[in-house]
């Protein structure tokens, strides 16, 4: 679109994902940018549309990274390694937790279209993972372990930004590819 459009769209990424969606406002974003309140509402009529772009962008980076990344990955191992290597990277590379646990966890209190694009994301996470793992295991093994996964690595994501130590996430990655 435009330089502002993008700038608007990480500035308002960046504010969710350290504060949350409630605490980031349109008047606030135009400020953080030196343009008018109006010119946000240029782009999105209201917040909910920004919350919805802001997830379908992540969304589309996130797989679109995830694809490149494990163009080489052999074994299911080198999948979930992959996998996991990029929520580090999310997570390293801004010092937040991602866009839509950030939303996941504020899901009772949002807009339902953003609460469900959010979950949708985070199932199309658990339906990945579940893909990526041996298929000698019984299809509902599979996505039982796709789901504590993606909860261990969500969790370990919120508790390494938390305390300030990526370590915390690196141990739960080691932890889940041991088991």
């Amino acid at each position: 679109m435009s330089e502002t459009f993008d700038k608007l769209m990480d500035a308002a990424e960046n504010g969710i994902r350290l504060r949350g969606y409630h605490a980031v406002s349109f008047r606030d974003l135009a400020e953080e940018l030196g343009i008018k309140s109006s010119s946000v509402h240029y782009y999105f009529r209201q917040k909910e549309d920004l919350g919805l772009a802001l997830v379908e962008r992540y969304a589309a980076r996130f797989f679109a990274a995830l694809d490149t990344k494990v163009e080489k990955a052999k074994t299911p191992e080198d999948r979930i390694r992959a996998f996991a290597e990029l929520y580090r990277e999310a997570l390293t590379g801004s010092d937040r937790i991602c866009l839509c646990g950030m939303l996941g966890a504020e899901s009772c209190g949002l807009p339902p279209t953003l609460s469900k694009a959010a979950g949708e994301f985070l199932q199309e996470n658990i339906n990945w993972v579940a893909a990526a793992l041996p298929k000698a295991l019984p299809s509902k093994a599979r996505h039982k372990k796709a789901m504590h996964i993606v909860a261990t690595l969500q969790g370990g994501m919120i508790l390494a930004s938390s305390l300030k130590d990526y370590g915390i996430y690196d141990n739960a990655v080691q932890d889940l590819l041991a088991a």
